[in-house]
């Protein structure tokens, strides 16, 4: 058994028995076997030769590789779900634009044969360099501010992506921001106190008329996807959800979410909300119908947090205080 090439293997953050799902979702009867697997894809697809696989991380159909190389520790992410890999392929690429425009995003290494993602025996596989940083801190309001300009920056640049369009036919939500408040409310809130879905009613029918225009958005911006060092944002991660949609969703989304990684998802205060979103109107100001909006949307994102049953982290008390 060759030591370098037997990793740590782990759950992301659902419960189980992690080797027990690298055989039965991944089909790798150990860890030795997967990384063997590893660094034989990696030789093969893009001439990098890996000197030990030290750790895999496992989400649903997805699946993470640190490797060490000659070159410095990479990261080599694969999927086994076929109806994602379009979509994988697409954000490879708009991840590769972002890079050539000064957005610090972990940029897709390309294979031989130029490939951004590689199809190859039912599995979709991409791979990335190491980015240095430290996961947002929402304690510290320099970074929180520093988190709400990049959202900015990032909206603005993917504003004009010219990949945008075909991940959009994948990805577009077409209907407005009141029919989608209005449409949750309906179906998927009823496990909320009366008061508190007919006070976000109220504002959505009282709203201004919506008029705000969809482009591409990262959608996952929080701290698990944001490194920093220093006082600044160093790199934006893990496009995989990226869609097209309103930015003032994105926006909410990212503010109500922004303390959350990978186990025990809480809420954050209204404190480091304002930090954010003053961050973000150091770069975007916001027009009094902006404002409008984003309150409706930011109490619709908590309370889509709210769960049934208990509320172990306090999702409940903060989006019904």
């Amino acid at each position: 058994m060759v030591a370098s090439l037997v990793p740590v293997v782990e759950m992301l953050w659902e419960p189980g028995d992690a080797r027990a799902a690298l055989s039965g979702r991944f089909g790798f009867r150990s860890g030795e076997a997967a990384g063997r697997w590893v660094a034989e894809l990696l030789d093969q697809h893009w001439g990098v030769r890996v000197d030990s696989c030290e750790r895999i991380v496992m989400s649903g159909g997805n699946a993470l590789a640190w490797v060490g190389t000659p070159g410095g520790r990479m990261l080599a992410k694969w999927s086994v779900a076929p109806a994602r890999f379009a979509r994988l392929a697409e954000v490879a690429r708009v991840t590769s634009w972002l890079r050539g425009q000064d957005v610090p995003v972990s940029a897709p290494v390309p294979a031989r044969d130029g490939r951004l993602q590689v199809e190859v025996d039912g599995v979709s596989v991409g791979l990335q360099h190491e980015m240095a940083g430290d996961l947002l801190d929402i304690a510290n309001p320099v970074l929180v501010r520093a988190a709400g300009a990049m959202v900015a920056r990032l909206q603005a640049v993917l504003a004009v992506c010219p990949y945008a369009e075909k991940l959009g036919k994948i990805t577009a939500v077409r209907k407005g921001l009141g029919e989608r408040v209005v449409g949750w409310l309906d179906g998927d809130a009823g496990h909320l106190p009366v008061q508190a879905r007919d006070m976000l009613r109220a504002r959505a029918a009282a709203a201004p008329p919506d008029r705000l225009a969809g482009q591409l958005v990262h959608f996952d911006f929080r701290s698990a996807n944001v490194l920093c060092a220093g006082d600044e944002v160093a790199a934006v991660l893990d496009f995989e959800e990226a869609r097209h949609d309103h930015p003032l969703v994105e926006l909410a989304r990212a503010a109500v979410l922004l303390g959350t990684r990978y186990h025990d998802w809480g809420p954050v205060s209204a404190e480091v909300r304002a930090e954010f979103f003053a961050g973000y109107e150091s770069v975007c100001p916001l027009t009094a119908d902006d404002a409008a909006w984003l309150d409706i949307l930011v109490r619709w994102q908590a309370l889509m947090m709210v769960p049934r049953g208990d509320d172990p982290t306090g999702w409940g008390a903060s989006a019904l205080g």
